[in-house]
């Protein structure tokens, strides 16, 4: 979970030394030759299992991930699966599986470290301009074509236009959002990510309010995808106001226009 945010930061620092332009990255949409849907669909209570073990308050045992064998099958099984044989609501629970699933094998593959970002080439602002950080890499093999976390973040479950996914990506820092004790499943996809933005919002180390003195501190979250927020039409702290506690969340709703907001630090230390 990082392009977006770091191009954004590495735009600011150079845009003022006037050497940096902006680009459009490729787009890498659904193909738009017609499939049949595949007769099974990918089974994802293995990976329910492992992070019920693994994973406790989100705080993640990467040495138990990487001697889990469960897990490991999990991850082959998911290179197999067409995510284009499968039905919408189906495909965003398998990308975000897949997006959290390899991020902690390509954590546990390289542990024991202090941060994942420290997988990348050269420092972090200068990893995002040339594309050499560990997001970068093409790294995920699915169905024969190969992607990477970034391609996946960016390309495809962004694109499907529902910000709660930035509740549910993990990029293994602390100061993402914590990663669930299980899998993501079609069947109450919408329900978990309710659950999430709810589940991170309460989080005061992230995203606190001070009602009396109408300030906000927010996720630099919503300051990197401020506009995928807003793409659903209604500003960043309008749209949150759902996953805060019923009157809080009233309050904010009504207040939102005055409330001066500021971001939280990311912290980029390894979420275990």
């Amino acid at each position: 979970m990082l392009t977006k945010r770091l191009l954004l930061c590495a735009a600011a620092l150079l845009i003022a030394s006037g050497s940096l332009h902006a680009s459009t990255p490729k787009s890498m949409s659904e193909p738009t030759s017609s499939r049949t849907l595949a007769a099974d669909a990918p089974d994802h209570a293995p990976f329910t299992e492992a992070l019920g073990k693994h994973v406790k308050n989100g705080k993640v045992d990467y040495k138990g991930f990487k001697g889990d064998k469960q897990f490991a099958a999990y991850i082959e099984s998911l290179k197999k699966v067409d995510p284009y044989a499968i039905d919408a609501k189906e495909r965003l629970a398998y990308w975000l599986n897949v997006y959290n699933a390899f991020t902690i094998k390509v954590v546990m593959d390289n542990y024991p470290l202090k941060s994942i970002k420290d997988l990348g080439e050269g420092n972090l602002v200068v990893g995002t301009i040339f594309k050499s950080t560990v997001w970068d890499r093409k790294n995920v093999d699915i169905n024969g074509k190969t992607y990477s976390l970034n391609d996946i973040e960016n390309n495809i479950i962004r694109k499907t236009g529902d910000p709660r996914v930035h509740f549910a990506m993990v990029c293994a820092a602390k100061s993402c959002p914590p990663l669930r004790t299980e899998a993501y499943e079609p069947s109450k996809l919408n329900a978990q990510l309710e659950d999430q933005g709810r589940t991170f919002m309460a989080q005061t180390s992230k995203n606190r309010f001070d009602f009396a003195k109408k300030e906000a501190t927010i996720s630099n979250i919503f300051n990197w995808f401020k506009g995928d927020f807003e793409k659903t039409g209604q500003p960043v702290l309008e749209y949150l106001a759902r996953f805060l506690p019923k009157e809080q969340g009233e309050q904010l709703k009504t207040d939102s226009k005055s409330f001066k907001v500021d971001y939280t630090e990311y912290d980029w230390s390894l979420n275990e």
